[in-house]
């Protein structure tokens, strides 16, 4: 394969895997036009596990062995635990100030990545991440705002959440002959799971719904979740993992476009320059290291030849680093 096809290739990966926040940037619009009220946890569960039992239904492939243990922990940091923080921080804070915290997910997956993959984070994507978390706190800050002590914990333990379930779907990887769009399901199932009781225990029986209410819902959970998830994991497995945290930058940019659009929301000339600060931050966050810089990828166990493995005896089944001068691996 040649230079230029591998790019094609991962320009190709990049661009439907930016879907995901895009259209994840549709959730607020959605729940506010069409959704129940006051019900984050109930809305939280019908987005993920009607649309994992779905796919678990296409694709006939249940989690066996130590794949139960990491579908379920999978599962409760990208789904379980991160929806109920999200929802958390958005109700005791400013949507603006929880919008800032979730930015802070690609600082998270820079260090998640520096100890489980042995992607030392660079220079470059550091920076990316903090011109990241400024345009989205142009786009989203308004004036004074109050700060919630619970809010703001929720809101950063939910970012970390997000970021190490991105950074282990990498390490782990996938079992041999499982695809993206089982794992996907593994993974909206236990989460849902994870959600169930504590939808019952704290929002009790489901609300009565209405016409719109289901559209927004089936929207939700087969656009925003089922599809998107797909592409999601399926971006992980292809880009680098911290590659794949810094489009979660576009959530916020999407949210702010959406509503100038749809719902009439006016953008102010800051506003605007942060949505293209945002934007710079999530191309930046994209280009490869520097040229001539030693750095590490992580290879998870089912790449990694049985030639390369009797070579290196004294390397663990689950990590081989490999360095080269030759040629630069995105980190």
């Amino acid at each position: 394969m040649t230079t230029a096809t591998r790019s094609t290739g991962t320009m190709g990966t990049l661009a439907l895997t930016a879907l995901t926040p895009i259209v994840w940037g549709s959730t607020y619009a959605v729940t506010t036009e069409f959704l129940p009220p006051d019900r984050p946890l109930f809305t939280a569960l019908l987005r993920a596990l009607p649309a994992g039992l779905v796919l678990l239904a296409l694709t006939r492939v249940l989690p066996h062995g130590r794949w139960l243990g990491r579908a379920a922990v999978l599962g409760v940091l990208n789904i379980g635990a991160f929806f109920p923080l999200l929802f958390l921080a958005a109700y005791r804070l400013p949507g603006g100030v929880a919008g800032v915290l979730g930015a802070v997910a690609p600082m998270f997956a820079l260090a998640f990545a520096a100890v489980l993959l042995a992607e030392a984070p660079t220079r470059r994507k550091v920076i990316a991440g903090v011109i990241g978390v400024f345009g989205v706190s142009l786009v989203v800050l308004r004036g004074t705002v109050e700060l919630d002590l619970i809010g703001i914990v929720a809101g950063l333990v939910g970012a970390a959440s997000m970021a190490a379930g991105t950074v282990l779907t990498k390490r782990w990887g996938r079992p041999d002959g499982v695809g993206p769009l089982a794992l996907t399901g593994w993974q909206l199932t236990a989460g849902g799971l994870f959600i169930v009781p504590l939808a019952l225990l704290i929002e009790g029986a489901p609300p009565a719904l209405d016409r719109q209410a289901v559209g927004g819902y089936l929207y939700l959970g087969v656009i925003g979740t089922a599809l998107t998830y797909w592409l999601w994991v399926r971006g992980i497995s292809r880009l680098p993992a911290t590659s794949v945290s810094f489009l979660a930058l576009l959530s916020p940019v999407s949210a702010a476009v959406i509503g100038w659009i749809a719902l009439g929301q006016a953008l102010t000339a800051l506003q605007v320059v942060g949505l293209g600060v945002a934007l710079a931050a999530t191309v930046f966050g994209q280009m490869p290291a520097e040229s001539g810089v030693v750095k590490t990828e992580y290879v998870p166990a089912q790449r990694v030849s049985d030639t390369v493995l009797n070579r290196s005896s004294s390397v663990g089944p689950e990590l081989v680093c490999a360095t080269s001068r030759e040629r630069t691996v995105e980190g």
